[in-house]
Parts: structure tokens; sequence; C-alpha cells
């Protein structure tokens, strides 16, 4: 049974290829990118979606394959972005970018204890 979860999440899912190019986005990210076209923005270089300035980063990511991250304030909520470059058997396949709305107040744990395996 397929299981579309990633569509009812309520987190922005944009996945690219190595060369920039949107290979998919669920619901919540298609939705936030409505105005440049939302779903329709599949197939498309992340190059044609964004700025000069942004391109430069763009290409900087992709070819680094380090993470990166941001806040940035959107009507007045603070939004997290995070860009993670993905891997199939090792080899580099492109970045999954995930936009959050951060909640007002936000709890920090000083540490985490895992559960020894």
């Amino acid at each position: 049974m397929e299981s579309n979860w990633q569509d009812e999440l309520p987190v922005g899912i944009t996945v690219c290829d190595e060369q920039g190019v949107i290979l998919s986005m669920n619901d919540r990210a298609a939705l936030i990118f409505k105005k440049s076209g939302g779903s329709k923005l599949v197939g498309k270089s992340l190059m044609d979606c964004h700025p000069l300035d942004a391109q430069e980063k763009i290409r900087n990511l992709l070819e680094q394959k380090k993470p990166n991250a941001y806040t940035l304030e959107k009507n007045g909520r603070t939004v997290l972005l995070y860009q993670s470059p993905w891997y199939e058997q090792g080899a580099f396949k492109g970045f999954v970018e995930f936009i959050f709305e951060l909640p007002e107040q936000m709890n920090r744990l000083a540490e985490i204890r895992w559960v020894n395996q």
C-alpha cells in the first residue's frame, strides 16, 4: 500500500536533483510556492525560480554538498528553512528542502538521552 504521508505533513518538502532541477514537491511546498507556479515548478530548474544572488548560493550548495539552514520572518511568523543533501547508495543525488513554521514559543533541551542500542 502506497502512503502519501508527506502531503498532509505541515512542512513544505521540495526535492531537487544534483543539477538543481525540481523532482518533487509535497502539497505544503506547492502551496508555499503557489504564486511562483506551485506544483508546476516540478521539472524546472531552481535557477529559474531564484534571483541572481540566490542562484550563486544554490550553485555553492550543489558543489559543496553541505547542509544549509536559516530562519526568516514572514507575516509575523518565524520560518525555518533546512536544505539537506540526499544520497542513494552513497552517490549524491541533490537536495531536500524542508520549510517549517516555528511555534512562537519553543522549548530548548540542554541534552537528550537516547536509548542505548
